[in-house]
């Protein structure tokens, strides 16, 4: 019995400390056209898991741009359901949260729905397309872990070996985690921007990070 509840207890917290626990509950709700040359009114939700296939992993900065945009667009959209045919986004250079502006907006530079800012305040600025109502959403200060951003440096110059490296995803996937199970509204904030400029810029010298370490050796 005892053996029974110390295997039990073990199991509890293996769980509870791995990535794989990461919630996939949180969804957005998109609208869309029903074909080709269809009707608005398809919907779809989307989900961190969803995210996840087409990014390639899922990580922090995924969960961060997913969890902070959710709270951008319910200010657009307050009923809920984000219309991708009337919606276009500004997005920090991030692998992570250009993936999340392009997949939950159906934005797309030659729709002239969407480019990359590195000089953009917060991680993203999005607008209707209809009404020019406009936000900026910032992941608030002190919330994500210094050492994540010191080693994720060290990272993105290929200073850190294999040990290093595990390390640093532990802490990204804490991270993930923590967001995942606190309020958002705690996490990010979300400012109405007036007479927002649409200044599309394309630029193809932008550093995929992710894939610096990919053949770091064991």
């Amino acid at each position: 019995m005892k053996y029974l509840l110390y295997t039990t207890l073990f199991v509890l917290l293996v769980a509870c400390h791995s990535p794989q626990t990461i919630n996939y509950e949180p969804t957005i709700i998109t609208i869309d056209t029903d074909f080709s040359k269809g009707q608005l009114g398809l919907e779809h939700n989307i989900t961190l898991q969803d995210l996840e296939k087409f990014h390639g992993h899922l990580c922090d900065g995924l969960v961060v741009g997913f969890l902070g945009l959710n709270e951008g667009l319910k200010i657009l959209y307050p009923d809920g359901r984000i219309d991708r045919t009337n919606t276009r986004i500004v997005s920090g250079p991030s692998p992570c949260l250009t993936d999340v502006a392009v997949y939950v907006c159906g934005a797309r530079y030659q729709f002239n729905t969407f480019y990359v800012d590195s000089t953009t305040h917060g991680i993203y600025t999005v607008q209707r397309i209809d009404n020019h109502k406009t936000v900026q959403v910032i992941l608030n200060k002190g919330v994500k872990p210094a050492n994540i951003d010191r080693l994720g440096k060290k990272a993105e110059v290929m200073e850190l070996n294999m040990s290093e490296l595990q390390h640093l995803k532990q802490l990204e996937d804490e991270f993930a985690d923590y967001l995942l199970t606190t309020n958002p509204k705690n996490n990010f904030t979300v400012n109405e921007v007036k007479d927002f400029k649409w200044s599309p810029t394309l630029r193809n010298n932008f550093i995929k990070t992710d894939i610096l370490n990919k053949n770091k050796s064991q």
